[in-house]
């Protein structure tokens, strides 16, 4: 939060500058009271002869009593040490904390820096004193106590509490640099091929002179871009962690930033990670990565390390989920290769969603299922705003979530999945060209797919309220193509269709068997023997069993127009299909018949969903057709009579919105129910 302004109007430079200073005011705070609890228990006078020394120092420099504190306020003796090395540390984190406080509210500070942390390591030398001076003095009980557990904890967080990532989407990047080259007169860096893109920003990552002046001509796209790298500049660099740049196509994407970086005088340049995300990216990345590895300034500039970003919500809004799963397995073999090839430490770094149709899935299954050595005891995982509460909501839950994430990284290196064989690949590949060939025909290519889309599910009243992480399209105008991966997995969810999930799946399906009956077994002997098959399809199964085609029949009958009602029913029979072939692949009679446990939570949730579904189905009619009236039965109790003044009241809640009394709340409160509903259970 701050750092992400991928397509956010309201992610301002001012706003990541705010929240890296109120990080940095919270961190301070965090560990004020800690050192405050120390100093109560560190009242020994046993020290070793290092810490005598440095007590006695300070001890003669210290300042008069200090009224601010509520707690040891008079100067401390020189006979209780411990207590002088920590009052120290608590005067400069007490300025630390104040002068992000100032810089937060005025835009400077009294406070000068020197008075302050401004490194973690300046933090933690006092600390370590301490440590080793009572493991000297035969201390280490009281240590390895509340003073080890503080030391771990600064270690861990540092001065900054977190490390905020920043993300632009590639395109703003080249709209500065064309900027740049326009007002030098030496052409449109767009319009250029990316041969010449990549020579001139190596040509200038070379030299040293500065690019521009303040006499470049801005657009407010452009300074807001040039404005996010200055905070970086002014800033301390342990407030930042990478540089992520969505959308990225080409090396000049990661040298452009580079390039920038350098031009806004950021000391400590932020590693750059390429984020891959729509198919055709994710086949060129491997060629790309190896491009940026042959070039001698960047393979200085890494210090045999990179980050690569893979996305999955894009590629299966692009793709359909079949064909981006399998672009996303060989990506990362692909890219794996490369690196071994330079020499290269690669983390990758998985955008996954917390839904299935984004990526989504049970965590340990998820990273088990990830190809042979791309997992080398590391990895990076996006948590996404929509299951942070479900995974980190609670202290038991963050324990068990990170149980999760730890097991399943350790059993991958230990017992590496196995690789498939060289049929399997190629029946996945014939595959995935059948999957995105139907998908795309249907999403992209049939002319009035968007209008069916935007009237049988609520999508537009989404993208209307203010319960998305950002708005629902990159560009205002536009329509799938724009539309972003979350209200696109959304809208389909509501209606419990799930279309981005499966559809392609079983046209791939009957494809290869209707071509050769042996091709069935194989399938089969994938689902038993090779991981990544296996989650994917008990994936798919678990969506189906979530699903219910009756219930988006309700919305087709109610919201779309008569005209448009065979659309939807070729839809429902390709969901039907798709469906059965799945059950026969997987060996299956029924759905989740090898997960009971889950089938049974299903199937308790089942009445509330409908419900839902329902009461949404009939408030998205009264919200497009105002003079349509729900008949209510006319013989209303007395009591509810009686009580109608309060109902009247209650409609009144949500004055500012632009549909009849109550509607907003109510479709607010169903949305939010059936995705709670829908949500990845196990």
């Amino acid at each position: 939060m701050g750092g992400d302004r991928d397509g956010n109007p309201r992610v301002t430079p001012e706003v990541t500058r705010d929240v890296c200073l109120l990080a940095r005011m919270m961190a301070a705070n965090l560990y004020f009271s800690q050192i405050e609890d120390l100093m109560f228990e560190l009242s020994m006078w046993r020290c070793s002869d290092e810490l005598r020394i440095r007590a006695d120092e300070l001890h003669r420099s210290s300042k008069k009593d200090a009224k601010h504190y509520i707690e040891f306020w008079k100067q401390i003796p020189p006979n209780e040490p411990y207590r002088v090395i920590l009052g120290d540390v608590r005067d400069k984190l007490y300025n630390t904390r104040e002068r992000a406080r100032s810089l937060l509210a005025n835009g400077f500070s009294d406070i000068p820096e020197e008075a302050a942390f401004t490194n973690v390591e300046q933090f933690l030398e006092p600390l370590e004193l301490c440590y080793r001076s009572l493991c000297a003095c035969g201390d280490r009980p009281i240590a390895d106590g509340s003073l080890l557990d503080f030391l771990r904890q600064v270690s861990t967080f540092g001065l900054s509490l977190v490390r905020l990532d920043i993300r632009q989407e590639s395109d703003r990047h080249t709209d500065v640099l064309d900027a740049i080259t326009k007002h030098l007169d030496i052409g449109s860096y767009r319009e250029w091929p990316e041969e010449r893109r990549q020579e001139w920003l190596l040509s200038e990552l070379g030299g040293k002179r500065p690019l521009f002046g303040p006499d470049l001509s801005k657009t407010e796209e452009v300074a807001d871009v040039l404005d996010t790298f200055h905070v970086i500049s002014e800033l301390p660099s342990d407030s930042f962690g990478a540089y992520i740049i969505s959308m990225a196509t080409a090396p000049s994407d990661v040298l452009a930033v580079e390039l920038l970086q350098r031009e806004c005088r950021v000391k400590q340049p932020l590693r750059v990670v390429p984020l891959f995300e729509k198919l055709a990216d994710l086949e060129a990345a491997p060629a790309a990565v190896a491009r940026l590895f042959s070039i001698d300034w960047y393979r200085d500039r890494i210090n045999g390390k990179q980050e690569v970003m893979i996305g999955y919500s894009d590629s299966g809004k692009d793709a359909g989920r079949l064909s981006a799963a399998w672009q996303l397995y060989k990506a990362q073999v692909e890219l794996v290769k490369v690196a071994k090839q330079y020499g290269v430490k690669l983390t990758m770094f998985h955008g996954r969603g917390g839904t299935v149709g984004r990526g989504g899935g049970p965590t340990h299954l998820a990273i088990l299922s990830q190809p042979p050595d791309t997992i080398h005891g590391s990895l990076r995982v996006t948590v996404q705003g929509e299951v942070i509460e479900q995974s980190f909501g609670e202290e038991h839950l963050c324990f068990r979530t990170l149980q999760r994430f730890t097991a399943a990284t350790l059993e991958h290196g230990t017992h590496p999945p196995v690789s498939p064989n060289p049929e399997w690949r190629a029946l996945m590949d014939e595959m995935a060209v059948v999957a995105t060939k139907e998908y795309r025909s249907v999403v992209f290519q049939e002319p009035r797919f968007v209008e069916y889309f935007r009237l049988a599910t609520p999508e537009l009243e989404y993208g209307r309220m203010n319960i998305g992480s950002r708005p629902s399209k990159r560009k205002p105008s536009g329509g799938i193509e724009s539309l972003r991966a979350i209200p696109w997995i959304f809208a389909w969810t509501q209606t419990r269709f799930h279309l981005p999930v499966w559809l392609g799946f079983g046209a791939a399906f009957k494809h290869v068997i209707q071509k050769d009956i042996k091709n069935l077994h194989m399938l089969q002997e994938m689902y038993n023997q090779w991981p990544f098959f296996r989650v994917t399809m008990d994936l798919i199964e678990m969506v189906f069993a979530k699903g219910d085609p009756g219930i988006a029949a309700l919305y087709d009958k109610l919201l779309v127009s008569k005209e448009l009602w065979p659309f939807g029913e070729n839809l429902r029979a390709n969901y039907e299909d798709t469906r059965r072939l799945v059950l026969q692949v997987a060996g299956h009679r029924d759905l989740l018949e090898g997960d009971p446990y889950l089938k049974q939570r299903l199937r308790l949730r089942d009445a509330y969903i409908t419900t839902l579904n329902v009461c949404q189905a009939y408030t998205l009619k009264r919200i497009r057709d105002p003079d349509y009236h729900v008949k209510v039965r006319p013989h209303l109790s007395r009591e509810y009579k009686e009580s109608s003044k309060a109902a009247a009241e209650l409609v009144k809640l949500n004055p500012t919105s632009e549909y009849a009394p109550g509607l907003e709340d109510t479709l607010i409160l169903t949305m939010k129910g059936i995705a709670a509903g829908m949500q990845n259970t196990g």
